[in-house]
């Protein structure tokens, strides 16, 4: 290769230097690029999607929400004064949603009831099979009224199109059923299938009584619908009607929980991607540095004649810039595919209004996001190479310089790292989340690295022994050039994220499918009128004597404002925040309540009638800076009441027992109308047998109760959760690529050095089998401690998930970690031995020839 001399007058241009080099292909390169083109397609195809869902949620706010603004009561209708005022400011729709208990051919099934005027749906179109108007479908006919029902219904019920249901004390006949529901999005999770019905009919149930767990849902349709006036109406039911107590919606936020879910989750896989950058960075540094060894001779001849340090440090930046920017290219062509691909494929499955499109300002975080890393890793060993004269260049095949880069190399990569780390703290949703991440990812480099100079040291000092092939394995893995630090952090990083994905996902299963019976209620019960509790309580103790009925009195109820600032200013704790954001159950209570403990303050008397007192779970006080003594104002009813923090609890809400953030004494809410909620326990767990019959009998006795089924609740949730392990195993296994790619790239670039030490041993009489062994015992020896580090960081990491995010119990489960310790090792050692064959294949005489 001919080059030009730096001193001549011409230009300097480094960029022209770096891709006259690469002319000569890719080697050494392509597992950086590769690394590179995974972060950024995960990042990229995380951040696209999420943004095409969120423009998706924006555009369709209207349809979602079911007007332009949407007016909440949790109890009760609106009265005379609530009604006028939103008649006066357009079209109004009141529907009523609540849980019931639907009865066909002696079957019984938890179902979500939807109770719609004749105004429904305001925006956006329901659609029915057969093909009908809603209203026909919900029509009345002989006393029998009609609905459309989910077909999930059908099946479950095992009926057809025209069969009849009982609800309450009303027969309804399934007339449609439900295709696609406009304003499904809005209404959160439900436990059952949906059937939509008239008010009359809703009524006609008996359902509708006082204190019955029932939500008004009035959505308005505006002559003016700009943003302007939506704000105008919204501080107007404020100032009118600010005892009122509905939560106001608008179409801008019309599913807010929907859209911070989608928040965290796409945090949660982009914190994913960034792991798989941080695992493709070590492949970064291991093919600068790999590139840098081979360049030795070059850089020794650019010195020579007259190059600077800095001038070949620019040579070779532009070059690592120049592939970063490929590779971010290439991951940044297949994350943009990524919302287009999902809404062909799954668009007409998945319940979410996907937008696909183009999103520049995702590609560009994603693709900043791979140059940084690429220079986090790239400037320290492209920094080494600065001050080092040319005659140690030579030497450094037998002598590595162990020297520090200069300071402005040492800033410049801790400048880098700085940005990479506040790009990635600063854009968060979570940013406590993000900078546990941060801490996690540098804690879990200084380990491994320490790990492996500890290893280093070990083997350097082992006695010698016997056997040939464990005293070479023993030497090659301290020797200068030793592949033990980049094994280590690549194989590390990899299994520690894979153990961390198992652990979790073993423990949420286990938490969902393995609950323990005898700690968890077999039934919930709800609507209990409590003018029929004696009755019920005698019903269930004849039912099931053995079993352990509790049973309390429900509200529901929505904090207004706590410590004298309003719900909406306070600056809640992320895992505080759901208590603010809708209705939430209250109760009242003379003693303490089964599965909570006071740790702070006392519990009132069990004769109190002084000003309202509140009891406060603790975590939830803290998120919200809440002590004893400071007032919680919540409506309950319409009306509101300011009760003083008496005391905070700590409350065991992994037994799924009937537990509260908020309890009053009973003088709180004397004469209040409301119903009670109950579960029932069976000691060692009910049987299917047992359920069967006391669903029947409940539905026969008491039609107005809804029984829900803990086993169905947790299968619900399951389900659920199911779906979201499965995204995070997708996108933890482009991170697991990524380790493996490094692990090759680190175990390639010591290829050279492999094939010396062969034909130097071969020469000296050392047999293809022997070698083989040796090799193989070192990568062994490096798998094996690598995965013992691996196993512990990764059960750590999911530990600390698991019990401080998920405030869940920690379970170890170590067949899973061992099978992926194993495949760890088995990985290792084939990809080390892949590489050793083509090394013992080389001839001694054409090695030794050209050395």
């Amino acid at each position: 290769m001919t080059l030009a001399s730096p001193t001549i007058s011409t230009p300097f241009s480094p960029l022209r230097f770096a891709l006259r080099e690469l002319r000569g292909g890719l080697h050494g390169f392509r597992i950086f690029v590769a690394c590179i083109a995974l972060g950024v397609m995960a990042i990229a195809g995380v951040g696209s999607f999420s943004k095409s869902l969120s423009d998706g949620i924006d555009r369709q706010g209207q349809v979602i929400l079911g007007g332009d603004l949407s007016f909440i009561l949790i109890h009760r209708e609106v009265n005379d004064a609530e009604r006028r005022f939103l008649q006066s400011h357009g079209q109004v729709s009141a529907n009523a949603t609540m849980r019931a208990m639907a009865t066909a051919g002696g079957q019984r099934a938890l179902v979500e009831l939807k109770a719609v005027d004749a105004f429904y749906p305001l925006y956006g179109k329901i659609a029915l099979e057969p093909d009908m108007p809603l209203e026909r479908a919900m029509a009345q006919h002989d006393g029998v009224f009609g609905a459309a029902v989910d077909p999930t219904l059908l099946t479950r019920l095992n009926l057809e199109r025209g069969a009849q249901l009982t609800i309450g004390n009303a027969i309804i006949e399934v007339t449609a059923v439900i295709q696609s529901e406009p304003d499904k999005l809005a209404s959160g999770i439900g436990f059952g299938p949906r059937i939509i019905l008239s008010q009359d009919a809703l009524r006609a149930t008996g359902l509708l009584v006082p204190g019955s767990l029932v939500r008004w849902n009035y959505r308005l349709r505006m002559s003016d619908p700009s943003d302007r006036a939506v704000k105008a109406v919204t501080a107007a039911a404020g100032r009118e009607l600010p005892d009122a107590g509905w939560q106001i919606r608008n179409r801008n936020n019309a599913s807010p929980a929907l859209e911070r879910n989608v928040e965290r989750f796409t945090q949660f896989l982009t914190l994913v991607g960034l792991t798989a950058l941080l695992v493709g960075g070590v492949g970064v540094a291991n093919a600068v540095k790999s590139h840098i060894d081979r360049k030795r001779d070059t850089i020794a001849t650019l010195k020579a004649m007259g190059a600077t340090g800095g001038r070949v440090f620019s040579i070779y930046l532009s070059q690592v810039l120049v592939l970063s920017a490929a590779g971010a290219v290439i991951g940044l062509v297949l994350g943009a595919a990524l919302p287009f691909a999902i809404a062909a494929a799954f668009g007409a499955i998945i319940p979410l209004p996907i937008a696909p499109a183009l999103q520049p300002d995702e590609l560009a975080l994603a693709f900043g996001y791979g140059l940084l890393t690429a220079l986090a890793f790239a400037l320290w060993p492209l920094g080494r190479a600065h001050d080092v004269p040319v005659s140690a260049l030579f030497r450094d095949a037998v002598a590595l310089d162990g020297r520090w880069p200069r300071r402005r190399y040492i800033f410049a990569t801790l400048l880098v790292i700085a940005a990479l780390v506040a790009v990635a703290t600063f854009l968060a949703f979570d940013r406590k989340i993000a900078l546990i991440f941060v801490g996690a990812s540098a804690a879990v480099f200084v380990t491994l690295q320490a790990v492996a100079l500890l290893l280093m040291a070990i083997a350097r000092r082992l006695p010698r022994v016997n056997s040939t092939a464990l005293r070479l394995a023993i030497a090659n893995m301290h020797r200068p050039g030793a592949l033990t630090p980049t094994v280590v952090l690549s194989l590390g990083l990899g299994l520690a994220l894979l153990v961390t994905v198992i652990e979790i996902d073993g423990n949420l299963r286990r938490q969902i499918e393995g609950a323990l019976p005898d700690k968890v209620p077999s039934f919930y019960f709800l609507d209990i009128q409590s003018a029929e509790s004696q009755r019920f309580d005698a019903f269930i103790h004849q039912q099931a004597p053995t079993a352990t009925l509790e049973r309390v009195p429900m509200l529901r109820g929505r904090i207004m404002s706590a410590a004298g600032i309003k719900a909406d200013d306070l600056k809640a704790k992320p895992d505080a925040e759901w208590v603010l954001q809708s209705d939430r159950g209250i109760t009242f209570a003379t003693d303490v309540p089964r599965g909570s403990t006071v740790v702070e303050g006392t519990w009132w008397p069990a004769d109190y009638k002084g000003p309202p007192l509140v009891s406060m779970e603790k975590r939830i006080a803290e998120g919200l800076k809440l002590k004893i003594g400071d007032p919680i104002t919540v409506n309950v009813l319409g009306r509101n009441i300011t009760a003083e923090i008496a005391n905070l609890r700590t409350v065991h809400w992994e037994n799924l027992g009937i537990n509260f953030v908020l309890v009053f004494p009973p003088s709180a809410f004397a004469g209040a109308p409301h119903t009670d909620i109950a579960t029932l326990s069976y000691p060692g767990g009910s049987t299917t047998a047992q359920e069967t019959t006391l669903l029947k009998a409940v539905g026969e006795t008491f039609p107005a109760v809804t029984t829900v089924r803990v086993k169905d609740a947790i299968e619900a949730v399951g389900n659920i959760v199911s779906n979201l392990i499965l995204a995070i195993r997708g996108a933890s296994l482009v991170a697991l690529l990524s380790a493996v790619l490094v692990l090759g790239g680190a175990l390639d670039a010591g290829h050279r050095d492999r094939i010396y030490d062969a034909v130097v041993l071969k020469t000296l009489g050392a047999t293809r089998g022997k070698l083989i062994g040796a090799y193989a015992l070192e990568y062994l020896l490096l798998g094996a401690v690598t995965a013992f580090f691996g196993v512990g960081a990764g059960s750590i990491a999911a530990w600390v998930v698991v019990t401080k995010v998920m405030n869940l119990n920690f379970t170890w489960l170590p067949g899973p970690a061992a099978g992926a310790a194993f495949g760890a090792l088995v990985v290792t050692v084939a990809l080390g031995l892949a590489g050793t064959f083509s090394a013992l294949g080389h001839k001694p005489a054409t090695v030794l020839r050209n050395l």
